[in-house]
């Protein structure tokens, strides 16, 4: 064996150990969900045939030829009895794609397929598109709606400058995809989900007006929207049902983060909100539940966050950063909840529908000032105290 084989072999087996570590639930948590010990996803577990050249002649000094920089904000699907996720993976040229990682329990062993999504593009092609949330739609077609990043040409001396539009494709299989026109709003869009019914004979969409690529302005907050025609989506009359507030977590900005899962008691919602900091935006998740007969209609709107980034979890290229647009609801109940950390890696939390329920249910909503939340804290130790 060469020196160059030797390092292949050596490349592989540390690729392979990474793959296969087993992932263990943190000893001590909320009651809520389970986070675990180790990232699901991080830009080492690509794929080494989409990094380096193993010809040795090309490359004598087995280099990186395209290195990755980052696996987030992954969409989520049970398919076939695996765990996929449509991943966003960032490149080193600052251009993401996505990419269907699988797993057999959904916590660890996460492979990718062997080559990324060919995603077609729209009429006017978009420099980056990335943050997919994934619905298998009672129509019969597995759609993925996410962010079509484009250059501002009204700006043309602005580098910075962008618009947002939501791209809208299909597919069977998660490989073959068909793109279909990008939805059609008054406002720049960088989150928006389809909802996994018709309601009233039409498709659903969630979504989170803006009136630029970063500036939320007059957008008020997590948007509800019908549309006749998802072959040419347009969105024509939109309605707020879960509001922007000063001085909450939602106070910059707010989004839906997967389609809702449907249980007897409501449709449960994940959400991401984002308040500013002296030390920059701060992205947490939250949670609320929807009447089954009116989506709109929000009947249970749990005060605070519900997951934020912990730990070496605040690390990473945007800091302060917990983000979710992929979850997956077992048929015994269990949910695997999927997020990044960051803006750099994926990671898991489990939990179950009864207990989201019960949190979503029984956690006391925000009462919007101080002495409101000391009322309520002080209440729970009254009724703590009773039962001693």
């Amino acid at each position: 064996m060469t020196d160059f084989e030797k390092k292949v072999a050596a490349l592989r087996a540390h690729h392979e150990e990474l793959l296969s570590k087993k992932n263990q639930p943190l000893e001590w948590g909320n009651g809520i969900y389970e986070k675990y010990a180790n990232p699901i996803l991080t830009a080492e577990h690509t794929p080494l045939e989409w990094r380096y050249d193993f010809n040795e002649k090309d490359n004598p000094f087995l280099m990186q030829r395209i290195m990755m920089n980052a696996t987030l904000n992954s969409g989520a699907l049970k398919w076939q009895d695996k765990y996929l996720l449509v991943v966003r993976v960032e490149g080193a040229d600052r251009k993401s794609f996505f990419a269907v990682a699988e797993s057999p329990n959904g916590i660890d062993n996460f492979r990718f397929w062997e080559v990324p999504i060919t995603m077609p593009d729209d009429e006017i092609p978009a420099t980056n598109i990335y943050d997919m949330r994934i619905t298998q739609h009672e129509d019969g077609w597995i759609y993925g709606v996410f962010c079509a990043e484009r250059h501002d040409d009204s700006k043309p001396g602005d580098l910075s400058a962008a618009t947002a539009t939501a791209g809208i494709a299909r597919t069977k299989d998660l490989k073959t995809w068909y793109r279909l026109p990008d939805l059609k709003t008054k406002s720049q869009q960088r989150n928006v989900v389809l909802h996994p019914e018709f309601v009233d004979g039409k498709y659903a969409f969630y979504t989170r007006p803006q009136d630029g690529f970063i500036d939320t302005g007059s957008g008020g907050g997590i948007g509800w929207a019908l549309v006749d025609d998802i072959t040419h989506a347009e969105v024509k009359d939109e309605t707020i049902i879960y509001e922007r507030r000063y001085h909450t977590i939602t106070e910059v900005k707010n989004g839906e983060g997967p389609h809702p899962i449907k249980t007897p008691q409501g449709w449960l919602h994940l959400a991401h909100g984002v308040r500013a900091t002296a030390d920059g935006l701060r992205y947490v998740l939250y949670m609320y539940m929807t009447a089954l007969d009116d989506p709109t209609r929000v009947i249970a709107r749990p005060g605070g966050f519900f997951l934020v980034p912990e730990g070496s979890e605040y690390l990473g290229d945007v800091m302060n950063v917990a983000f979710s647009n992929g979850w997956i609801a077992d048929e015994d109940g269990k949910v695997f909840i999927y997020y990044a950390s960051a803006d750099t890696r994926m990671h898991v939390a489990t939990s179950s529908i009864e207990r989201l329920v019960d949190y979503c249910m029984n956690t006391p909503e925000d009462g919007y000032y101080t002495a409101a939340s000391v009322e309520t804290i002080k209440k729970l130790v009254r009724k703590n105290k009773s039962i001693q």
